[in-house]
């Protein structure tokens, strides 16, 4: 029998009451570097990262119900203090409620790569999505990717070099969860290593 999962409304962030650019102060009841992660999937990057970096605000975006259900749960449960999980698309977010200069870093682990090239549109990582990023970062930020898709991570490395006035590739640092052999400690890395599939990964800081 499946457990109950639990909403966790200090958890959720409801994304209808989002107007306008979001308000990291009032979301977070405290001010403090924010980092976000786009596609958070069951939250194992944002429990480990939030409890090893209390001081961080961490905001995970994740659009499946089933995912971001999980999620809320999950960091409720573990009554995660510096995180908070909202259900919508990261590309419109980002666009419409992310100020500009407002984030430390943005963490993009094993996005969906859309491998059929009549899906590549759909892929988040693309020329308009990575002008945002940018655009939202403070000076220093940093951006971290990692893909088990070959071909997708030449097109982030070539965007990312398209890119040189204003970012600069840095070393890829590995998360709090990531145990021997792992880089994000993410279950889908975690699935792909037991695949023995290569693990790609891109840093970059703004200029």
């Amino acid at each position: 029998m499946a457990r109950t999962l639990d909403e966790y409304p200090l958890v959720a962030l409801n994304s209808e009451e989002v107007e306008g650019k979001i308000d990291f102060l009032g979301i977070f009841g405290r001010s403090g570097p924010v980092h976000i992660e786009i596609g958070s999937g069951k939250a194992a990057f944002l429990l480990s990262q939030a409890k090893a970096q209390s001081e961080v605000n961490f905001l995970g975006i994740e659009r499946a119900r089933k995912y971001y259900r999980y999620a809320v749960d999950r960091i409720g449960r573990w009554d995660i203090k510096n995180v908070r999980i909202i259900r919508t698309d990261a590309a419109a977010f980002l666009a419409d409620s992310v100020p500009d200069d407002s984030i430390e870093c943005f963490h993009i682990y094993f996005p969906d790569p859309w491998p059929k090239k009549r899906h590549h549109k759909r892929r988040f990582l693309c020329p308009a999505n990575l002008q945002h990023l940018i655009r939202c970062l403070r000076t220093s930020g940093r951006l971290q990717i990692a893909t088990d898709h070959a071909e997708y991570f030449e097109t982030i490395q070539k965007l990312i070099s398209d890119r040189a006035d204003v970012l600069e590739k840095v070393d890829f640092l590995p998360t709090a969860g990531a145990e021997p052999g792992e880089i994000t400690g993410t279950n889908f890395e975690r699935k792909y290593i037991k695949d023995k599939r290569k693990i790609f990964t891109l840093a970059a800081k703004k200029l």
